[in-house]
């Protein structure tokens, strides 16, 4: 049963990184209909290119153990569930205190919107925050 989910994005370690993006590439393939809201350290880590990138020395350990298991990382996950049709948006006032302008943003992202709009677009979707 396809549906709508929401993977809320405040952190961008490898550890939630590699949380949202493997569980939001399944869903995406499985046919629902998936978007990626990033908000602070996540939008502004999607934004420079090191979204997922490991900070801690548990971190660094588990991507290493990743790539010697073939794991996908984190930005590629994401990257690879965009091309199947998943979202990256992210609300207005949020990139603004990020000190972005939302018209920088296109490209990066697939949508900046107000908050209003973004909250009736979770009415009755699945919704994990990370």
């Amino acid at each position: 049963m396809a549906g709508r989910v929401f993977f809320f994005l405040q952190h961008a370690t490898y550890e939630p990184a590699f949380q949202a993006s493997s569980m939001g590439i399944t869903a995406v393939a499985m046919g629902d209909e998936v978007y990626f809201v990033f908000a602070f350290d996540a939008l502004r880590s999607w934004v420079g290119g090191t979204f997922g990138q490991p900070e801690s020395e548990r971190e660094r350990e588990e991507h290493a153990r990743g790539e010697s298991l073939g794991v996908t990382p984190p930005l590629k996950m994401l990257e690879e569930a965009r091309a199947l049709g998943a979202k990256l948006i992210a609300c207005d006032t949020t990139v603004r205190l990020c000190g972005f302008d939302p018209e920088s943003l296109q490209g990066p992202l697939d949508e900046v919107m107000g908050l209003a709009s973004l909250w009736r677009l979770t009415q009755g979707a699945r919704t994990l925050t990370l």
